[in-house]
């Protein structure tokens, strides 16, 4: 766990055009075919509409409703008004009420605690962080900084693989290990086994 939040949150820092939403979007999906549930987080700094104008849940908050749902049988969305923003610990909240394992957010430098930075040449070779605050280094520069782990910006795997030993328990820990482990457990017993379910522009 990081600090105490219901569930690991892990922040993707970095300058803008750094290359974030690329790693974290590999990230996502090499813990997610391990069988994690991730949810994600990403910071604005000015207020935003994700829905689309014209649409009939868009023209319902124009007209002036507080809170907007769109339902399917698959899927579930609410955009409301809020009247400060949530911290991270807020959103982790979030995320396990969601059923997520963990919280992968991109942004909030000022705030995020476990950070893995990206910096690409490119953009600049200048981190945002200090080495005492950061888990892990994305970078296509050469880097030194004793006590940090060093990645490729392509090297999602090996970031899973940290984060997934770090915070998660392991590979051991994966939900469908922890699945497989009750089953070959309950021999000959009646007690019932409950699954273990941790239970959620740029740049701020």
């Amino acid at each position: 766990m990081t600090l105490d939040t219901p569930i690991p949150v892990v922040s993707i820092v970095g300058k803008s055009d750094s290359g974030k939403t690329t790693f974290l979007e590999k990230l996502i999906r090499e813990l997610s075919e391990r069988g994690w549930r991730v949810a994600t987080a990403k910071h604005h700094v000015h207020e935003f509409d994700i829905d689309v104008p014209g649409k009939d849940s868009w023209r319902h908050a124009h007209a002036g409703a507080i809170a907007t749902m769109v339902v399917s049988p698959a899927q579930f969305a609410l955009m409301h008004d809020v009247e400060r923003e949530y911290s991270l610990d807020e959103l982790a909240e979030k995320a396990a009420e969601a059923g997520a394992d963990i919280l992968l957010t991109e942004g909030f430098k000022r705030v995020a605690r476990v950070r893995v930075e990206v910096s690409r040449a490119e953009r600049s070779s200048e981190l945002i962080s200090t080495a005492e605050d950061l888990v892990a280094l994305v970078t296509d520069v050469p880097q030194d900084i004793r006590g940090v782990p060093v990645f490729a910006l392509g090297d999602a795997q090996g970031v899973a693989d940290l984060v997934e030993r770090q915070f998660l328990g392991g590979p051991n820990a994966r939900p469908e290990r922890r699945g497989a482990q009750r089953e070959g457990s309950d021999t000959g017993s009646h007690a019932e086994h409950l699954p273990i379910e941790s239970g959620a522009n740029d740049g701020n």
